[in-house]
């Protein structure tokens, strides 16, 4: 039986993520930081098919939770699967930009980057052959006028170097690492600055944006991300893909 840890899986794609992976009978460990959130989140994945589920409630803007979470990792059997999908944004012109929304964005990354160090270390101890995907940004690629985002996209650029460096030096041992690149994708990472009854109507704005000429649900972020995390996807490992509807391609606005 596979096993996988989803950091941020109590929504959105991760959720999505979560969910398919339950629907291959892998034991799923999800953790974030909403208990209401998680357990409706573990309910899904229960539903999905998943033989086990474990919810975790970690904030990964508490250091000390974050490195307790880290102790657990180093004694509990490796995972097979790692998916880096937290996340936050917040528009913010470089200009208005505060120490303190700079620091929401970085200190993410550095809790992504020490849990990832946790999980792969004990892949390695293992020798475990695990695959690791991480959520980037079409953000990071590309600046949008509409949504000035210089922190979040320094970030998310940040986790896409992260993703080709960690291939390289796990590739020996087997451990795969990639990442996507969503463009405007339909989750409730937008509830930091829309109502959320808001955000279906507001992001429906941006449809025409897309080549393709609607949005992302998390499903389609999510499909990519379980393939690549399967043995169809053995030989890739470095890759960033963009699951974007078009966007980097070109754009019809």
């Amino acid at each position: 039986m596979k096993t996988a840890l989803i950091i941020g899986g109590s929504s959105g794609i991760g959720l999505d993520a979560a969910q398919r992976l339950g629907a291959r009978r892998a034991a799923v460990t999800i953790i974030g930081r909403d208990g209401a959130k998680l357990t409706r989140a573990a309910t899904a994945v229960t539903q999905a098919g998943a033989p086990s589920v474990t919810a975790r409630s970690v904030d990964l803007y508490q250091r000390a939770q974050v490195d307790e979470f880290i102790r657990h990792l180093t004694a509990v059997p490796a995972f097979d699967y790692v998916i880096n999908s937290a996340g936050y944004f917040f528009p913010t012109p470089f200009l208005g930009h505060t120490r303190e929304d700079y620091r929401r964005y970085h200190d993410l990354n550095e809790s992504l980057f020490f849990l990832t160090q946790a999980a792969a270390k004990r892949m390695v101890e293992q020798k475990r052959r695990g695959s690791i995907v991480n959520i980037g940004s079409m953000w990071a690629r590309q600046a949008i006028k509409a949504t000035p985002s210089s922190a979040y996209s320094m970030a998310k650029a940040g986790l896409h170097s992260l993703t080709q460096h960690l291939a390289m030096e796990l590739a020996e041992h087997g451990i795969r690492v990639n990442a996507v690149s969503p463009a405007v994708v339909e989750t409730p990472i937008y509830g930091a600055f829309i109502k959320p009854e808001e955000i279906h109507q507001t992001l429906a704005g941006f449809n025409a944006f897309h080549p393709l000429g609607r949005v992302g649900a998390p499903a389609d972020i999510g499909a990519v991300i379980d393939f690549l995390l399967t043995d169809a996807a053995s030989w890739i490992t470095g890759a960033i893909w963009d699951v974007d509807g078009g966007v980097m391609a070109g754009r019809n606005q």
